[in-house]
C-alpha cells in the first residue's frame, strides 16, 4: 500500500555514471546517490529520536553503499524552537541515534547528520517553554506574523552577542558535533542554507551587523568559517561537509548568489590545500526552495556553475533531479565533473528502495506532501518497496506516534 497511486516513469539507469564508485571523505560509495536531509517531525516533542525513525532510515539504506543524510538535528536547546524535531546535545540524544547508525552500517550504507540552529525562524513561544532568547544575526523578523508573535508570547527576537557568537563557535557547535561522533555519524554537516540561522549570517537581507560578523562579505561568512575551523580538528575534515543554498528564497526575500559562496568555496579549497579537503559540499540547486519547485521563470541567471572553478572537491548536489524524468539529462550532466553525488529528498521519502529502481528503471511511487511534517506514522513507513512485500493496516499505523529511541 502506498499513499499515493501516481507514478513516474523512468529509464534503467545502472549503465550509467550514477552507478559508478565515488571516495567521500575515508569511504567509497559504489553508486553516487545519496538520501538528502528531509526534516520529518517524527521525534518527540523534547527532541529525542524514535522507533519510527529507526526503520525508516535503515529501510532508505538498503542498498549497499548509501550515503543517507539523515535530517535537520538541533544542535543545542537554543537553536531549537519547533517540536518533534529531534537533537544531538545530549548522551541520552547520542544514544537513540546510535541505534539508527548502527543500523545504516547493518545495511552497509553510510550516515551524515546535519547540524541545525533555527535563528529567526524558531517559534519564540517554544522557545520561551524551554527557557531559551530568541537570537538571530539582527533582530530582524521573518515576517510580521512572527514580530507580533514574539511580542504576545515575551520573548522578543534580538541580535546575537559577540559572547553568544564565541560560545557557538567554542562550545555548542563542538558539543553537538562530539555528540555525533558518539551516535556513530560517518560524517557531519554544517547546515547553512535555506535561511536558518548560520545562512542569516551570510544573507545581507537578514545581517545588518556592524561588528567583525557583519557588513563586507569576509564578515558574513566569518562565524561559518569559524565554526568549521574549530571542528575540522574534532571530527577530522575527511568527516565534515557544509550545505549551501545560493539561490534559494526559502524564508528570505533575495538569495545570496554566487558571490559570497565562491568566496566560502575558495576559503574551504584553501583549507584543502593545506591538507584539511571537507568531505564534501552539499549544493541546493536553483531548480528548488527547500521542498518546493521554482518556476522556470525564476530560475534565469541563476546556476552553480560557479562553484565547480572554486571547489575541486566533492559535491553532494539536490534540487529536483527527476523533473527531466525518463532522460535525466541535467542529472547525467551534473555527474560529468566525476566529483558529484546525486541527492533525492522527496522522491526518496516515498520510495524506500529509490536507489534500486534508479538502477533498474522502476517507475516512482510519487511522494505524498501532505504527511511531510505530520507526527504519525503514516505518510512515513507506510511506502512499499517495489516488490510489495510489506503489508500495512493503515487504521493501526495512523495511531502509531513515536517513542522515544535511547
Amino acid at each position: 500500500m502506498s499513499n499515493n497511486s501516481e507514478v513516474v516513469q523512468i529509464r534503467p539507469l545502472g549503465h550509467t555514471k550514477l552507478f559508478e564508485p565515488i571516495a567521500i571523505g575515508a569511504h567509497t560509495l559504489p553508486q553516487r546517490i545519496a538520501f538528502a536531509p528531509s526534516t520529518r517531525q517524527r521525534g518527540t516533542v523534547d527532541y529525542y529520536p524514535t522507533d519510527l525513525q529507526l526503520p525508516y532510515y535503515k529501510a532508505r539504506a538498503q542498498y549497499p553503499g548509501t550515503l543517507v543524510i539523515t535530517e535537520a538535528t538541533y544542535v543545542a536547546p537554543g537553536g531549537a524552537g519547533r517540536a518533534n524535531v529531534p537533537g544531538i546535545w545530549n548522551d541520552k540524544q547520542a544514544a537513540g541515534w546510535k541505534k539508527i547508525t548502527d543500523a545504516i552500517r547493518q545495511e552497509k550504507s553510510f550516515s551524515s547528520i546535519q547540524l541545525w540552529h533555527l535563528g529567526r525562524t524558531a517559534d519564540p513561544e517554544q522557545l520561551k517553554r524551554d527557557g531559551q532568547p530568541f537570537i538571530a544575526p539582527s533582530a530582524i523578523y521573518m515576517d510580521q506574523e512572527s514580530e507580533q508573535h514574539a511580542k504576545k508570547v515575551g520573548n522578543e527576537l534580538r541580535a546575537a552577542t559577540k559572547e553568544e557568537i564565541e560560545d557557538l563557535i567554542n562550545n555548542v557547535y563542538p558539543n553537538g558535533a562530539r555528540k555525533a561522533l558518539d551516535a556513530g555519524f560517518d560524517f557531519i554537516e554544517l547546515h547553512s542554507a535555506h535561511g536558518y540561522f548560520l545562512d542569516q549570517f551570510l544573507n545581507p537581507v537578514t545581517n545588518h551587523r556592524t561588528d567583525e560578523y557583519g557588513g563586507s562579505i569576509e564578515n558574513r561568512a566569518r562565524l561559518l568559517l569559524a565554526i568549521i575551523d574549530k571542528l575540522i580538528p574534532i571530527v577530522g575534515a575527511q568527516r565534515l561537509a557544509v550545505r549551501l543554498s545560493p539561490w534559494a528564497t526559502f524564508q528570505v526575500s533575495d538569495p545570496e548568489g554566487a558571490e559570497i559562496h565562491a568566496y566560502i568555496l575558495d576559503q574551504l579549497q584553501k583549507r584543502a590545500d593545506e591538507g584539511n579537503e571537507l568531505a564534501y559540499i552539499s549544493l541546493v540547486e536553483p531548480r528548488v526552495s527547500a521542498s518546493y519547485d521554482v518556476a522556470i521563470e525564476d530560475q534565469r541567471g541563476r546556476s552553480n556553475a560557479f562553484a565547480d572553478e572554486h571547489w575541486k572537491g566533492k559535491f553532494v548536489k539536490a534540487g529536483n533531479y527527476t523533473y527531466d524524468a525518463p532522460k535525466f539529462e541535467t542529472m547525467l550532466h551534473d555527474l560529468g565533473n566525476g566529483r558529484t553525488v546525486i541527492a533525492f529528498s522527496r522522491f526518496f521519502t516515498s520510495n524506500p528502495d529509490l536507489v534500486y529502481r534508479l538502477k533498474n528503471g522502476l517507475p516512482l511511487q510519487h511522494y505524498d506532501r501532505p504527511t511531510f511534517y505530520t507526527h504519525d506514522n503514516y505518510g512515513y513507513n507506510t511506502w512499499n518497496s517495489y516488490d510489495g512485500s510489506e503489508q500495512f493496516d493503515k487504521e493501526a499505523e495512523q495511531k502509531r506516534v513515536g517513542k522515544v529511541l535511547a
